[in-house]
């Protein structure tokens, strides 16, 4: 049997295809389940995310069970088999292990570090014992790679480091005000980047929320979805007097925030720090606002400054998250590599031990007038010239089953020492 990892990632594949293989879960359930009732594939886990479809997989014939997973999978998804099958990489054994580590622990996801995936590994990984497609080749794996995600997660800073514009923007007005429980914000255009800033600033504790746009209807959606307050356009400057945060993103081809506005505004404000997320091209606020005192603006450039510099951070995080993945592959495979030979080391143990016995009895009843001294003596001598016999084969066991070569070693030793049925 052998362990596999077959798919198609964001890595090799367009995201058209990806969309198209993309598999809810009821269907995953029922995709599963008409897997298992062959014999191509004993175990089997199937992971299905926007970025990456893989089947997880034990099998006497890799190549014959990939191939009947994908053509499963395209006869589900309505997907021609032949745009398909170039695309597909396989990793096998220690190969598969790496994958399996790396995958939960973010290392190959689109945007390294993200937390998401390791969910989606967990549910995929939980739907199959469900389904009871998981068996001692599968269980053990994934409970091992989440265990490395979890250290990866904890000891290293991978996932410390904002590294898209919403998020950067966030960690920075999180350190203008030591936090953002409580601040007031007020989303200036209902732009897909400034709903994902304002849902980051949600999640850290910012409340109440204003949406001011040009067209009432959206701003009113958008404050629903945010569970917020609209605010018409003509209010926008008397809005800016009750918040602590401003995000922009209006596409309007001029400043839709002037320094003469904001001037006024600070007036009434009596020193309280006024922060301003700009992320407009062109920019909204007008790019003489930070010179007032308490006013705060970061544009495009600025946040797209600190996402390289946390992309830089996050990949040197990444080599440390590596190193520890690669650790952890080689404790697994010996843990594992021993699981599959010591039952043969103890079926070798056992018939040499009935042999010795054997023998033992046959010896000391040719001896009666032995003192139990002398009778101990043979038994001793017996025992060791047995673990002396076994040390050999033994170590020879355990050293081919690390290389990934003990199948011919254990069927060599079965056969030399008749231990019944072959593993």
């Amino acid at each position: 049997m052998a362990l596999f990892v077959a798919g198609l990632s964001h890595r090799n594949a367009p995201v058209a295809l990806r969309e198209q293989l993309a598999v809810e879960e009821d269907k995953l359930r029922e995709l599963l389940l008409d897997l298992q009732g062959g014999d191509a594939l004993q175990e089997i886990v199937l992971l299905s995310t926007c970025n990456r479809v893989e089947v997880y997989g034990v099998a006497e014939a890799p190549g014959e069970a990939r191939a009947l997973a994908f053509r499963a999978l395209c006869r589900h998804r309505g997907v021609d088999l032949g745009t398909v099958e170039p695309l597909l990489y396989t990793h096998l054994d220690a190969d598969a292990v790496r994958h399996a580590f790396r995958v939960a622990a973010s290392l190959d996801s689109m945007m390294i570090g993200e937390p998401q995936i390791l969910g989606q590994v967990k549910d995929a990984f939980a739907l199959a014992q469900a389904c009871e497609s998981v068996g001692p080749s599968l269980h053990p794996l994934f409970s091992q790679a989440f265990s490395v995600a979890k250290r990866v997660r904890t000891e290293t800073d991978i996932a410390r480091h904002a590294v898209s514009v919403s998020f950067a923007a966030v960690e920075l007005a999180k350190k203008i005000f030591d936090g953002l429980s409580g601040r007031a914000v007020l989303l200036v255009g209902a732009g897909k980047m400034s709903e994902l800033a304002a849902k980051h600033l949600v999640e850290q504790g910012a409340f109440p929320i204003y949406v001011a746009n040009r067209t009432w209807s959206r701003a009113v959606e958008m404050a629903r979805a945010l569970s917020g307050t609209a605010v018409p356009w003509d209010e926008l400057t008397t809005a800016l007097e009750a918040v602590d945060i401003v995000v922009t993103s209006t596409g309007a081809t001029e400043p839709v925030v002037t320094r003469a506005a904001v001037m006024r505004v600070m007036h009434g404000r009596r020193g309280r720090p006024l922060f301003f997320i700009d992320i407009a091209v062109p920019r909204d606020v007008e790019a003489g606002v930070d010179s007032l005192d308490d006013v705060y603006r970061y544009d495009i450039d600025d946040l797209k400054q600190v996402v390289d510099a946390n992309l830089r951070e996050r990949a040197r995080e990444a080599q440390r998250a590596e190193s520890l993945v690669e650790r952890e592959v080689g404790k697994y495979l010996a843990r594992q590599s021993d699981a599959e030979v010591i039952p043969t080391i103890v079926s070798l143990r056992a018939r040499l031990e009935e042999i010795r016995l054997g023998e033992l009895k046959k010896t000391l009843a040719r001896l009666p007038e032995a003192t139990p001294e002398t009778r101990a003596a043979i038994d001793a001598l017996s025992n060791a010239m047995v673990n002396k016999i076994l040390h050999v084969p033994i170590t020879k066991l355990r050293e081919s089953s690390r290389a990934g070569a003990s199948r011919s070693w254990l069927e060599l030793v079965h056969e030399l020492f008749g231990l019944g049925r072959r593993p």
